[in-house]
Order: C-alpha cells, then sequence, then structure tokens
C-alpha cells in the first residue's frame, strides 16, 4: 500500500464491505488489509451482525386486500402506457408521411429499449460487486468454521513419551474456551535442576491465522514443580482454543530457564488431536 490506513479508512472499509458498497479498488485493498491482519474478520463479523440485528423486524402477514389494489393498479398501468415489442411510434396526424416513415423506422420498441437497459445496468452492477462477492464468500467460510466453535469444557491428559522422566507422570489440561483459562493439574513430575522449567505448549495447524513459533506452537505456561513433584493453578489460555478445529496438540517440554521460548526440546508428555 501506498500510505497507511488509518483507523477511520478500515472503519470505512468494513462499512462498505458489510453494505456491499465497495468498489473494486476499495474491495482489493480491503482484501489485501484482511491478509495482512486476519482478526479484522472480527470487526467485520461485528459489523455484519450489527447490521443484521438493524434490520431484522419480524414478518408480518401484508392486510388482505393489499394484494388485489396492487394487481389491479398494474393492470390499468400496462394498458394506459406500454406498446407492444411490434409496436412502434408515429405521427396521429400524418401517418403515411414518407419523413415520418424514416423516423419511425429507428426508433427502438419501448419494452426491448427497458429490457436492454435492465440487462445493462445487471452488467454493470455484476461487475462492481464481484469483489464484494468473493469477500462476503470468504467471511461466510470463516463464519461456518466458526460455528464448530464449542464452550464446553476441553480436557487433554496428555500421554507419556519415551522422555517422560517418570513412569507415573501426570498432565492434565482442562480448558474452559468461554473465558480462555485452564486449570493445568501436575502430579508426579521431578523437581528440575537450576536453569530449567517445564513449559507447557499449544501446537496449532500449519497456516492457521495466529503468530507461532517455527514449530507451529505457542508458549502457553513456563511452570516449576514442588518437592512432591506436584504444580496445580489457574492459567490463560490462547484464544486458538475457541476452535478447537485449530489445536493440533497440547505438550510439555523441558527448556532453558533464560529462553524458553526458543522451544530446543522435543515432548517429555503430549495429546494429539
Amino acid at each position: 500500500m501506498t500510505a497507511p490506513v488509518t483507523p477511520d479508512q478500515i472503519e470505512l472499509l468494513i462499512a462498505g464491505y458489510v453494505l456491499c458498497d465497495l468498489s473494486p479498488e476499495e474491495a482489493a485493498e480491503f482484501e489485501q488489509l484482511l491478509r495482512d491482519n486476519p482478526a479484522l474478520w472480527d470487526a467485520v463479523a461485528e459489523a455484519q451482525a450489527a447490521l443484521e440485528q438493524t434490520f431484522s423486524v419480524e414478518e408480518q402477514a401484508p392486510p388482505a386486500y393489499l394484494k388485489p389494489s396492487i394487481l389491479s393498479a398494474a393492470q390499468v398501468l400496462q394498458q394506459a402506457v406500454i406498446p407492444s415489442d411490434r409496436e412502434t411510434i408515429a405521427s396521429p396526424a400524418n401517418p403515411d408521411n414518407p419523413a415520418m416513415q424514416a423516423a419511425n423506422s429507428n426508433v427502438i420498441p419501448l419494452r426491448r429499449w427497458q429490457r436492454g437497459m435492465g440487462a445493462a445496468a445487471a452488467v454493470l452492477i455484476a461487475g462492481l460487486g464481484i469483489s464484494n462477492i468473493v469477500l462476503w464468500q470468504s467471511l461466510q467460510t470463516l463464519q461456518a468454521a466458526r460455528r464448530t466453535t464449542t464452550t464446553d469444557p476441553l480436557v487433554f491428559t496428555l500421554e507419556r513419551t519415551p522422555l517422560t522422566p517418570t513412569p507415573n507422570a501426570s498432565v492434565r489440561v482442562m480448558v474452559d474456551p468461554s473465558d480462555l483459562e485452564a486449570t493445568l493439574d501436575i502430579k508426579n513430575l521431578p523437581p528440575l535442576a537450576e536453569g530449567e522449567v517445564y513449559v507447557l505448549w499449544t501446537v496449532v495447524k500449519p497456516n492457521a491465522p495466529v503468530t507461532t513459533d517455527d514449530k507451529d506452537a505457542i508458549l502457553t505456561q513456563v511452570f516449576r514443580v514442588d518437592e512432591r513433584g506436584q504444580f496445580s493453578q489457574r492459567i490463560a489460555v490462547p484464544p486458538v482454543f475457541r476452535d478447537r478445529g485449530l489445536v493440533q496438540a497440547v505438550a510439555v517440554t523441558i527448556e532453558d530457564a533464560k529462553a524458553p521460548q526458543k522451544h530446543l526440546a522435543k515432548p517429555i508428555l503430549i495429546q494429539r488431536i
């Protein structure tokens, strides 16, 4: 883009999108913004929901007299002003005048002209609206995916790997997607040497619209266990847990306490989804 887009401009683009009122250039600009910042989809969805709520009214049956009144008025107009396709405009005073006949030969029948204008308008509308339709379809796909979102608790009981330090180690994570918090319950993990920490990771599917490390993982919690090998705490979890389809695994590793985010170790416990 040639210049930074201000928040006010973004709001106008979102409003134009939900109203299907973007020009092709604006639609292309907005599509690029969405690619650069997928979080904007949330604002789009909120704007669309607000629009739907604004215009959602309870359906009411029309009064019984309305239909015959409309049909009668339409019939009167049709008989009064609309000629057939074969009718041409002639001079009532002298229809046999050669000059008038030559002029009439170039007159386009009214209904045919109306159909032509309607077709041209349809083509114009289609050309201007194609970018909006593509964006609309993208939003519908996103919303369909979000319908799989769950607010039920998600329970992960991590399984041991060849690197598990004790045979009876237990890690249980119970996630509440509604408030993005979880209970992390650890048992029988040995205390670590100075300079080491346990790290809980959320591993997402490749190309998920979130920031991850080179292992598609999000650092979720750094912790140590007490002398009995236990740890229990309420922790915050990433927003991806609101759509379980994005989560690929939950794992625990042992990392350098000075730089746990480097994620150099392999899992000691893991549950794949």
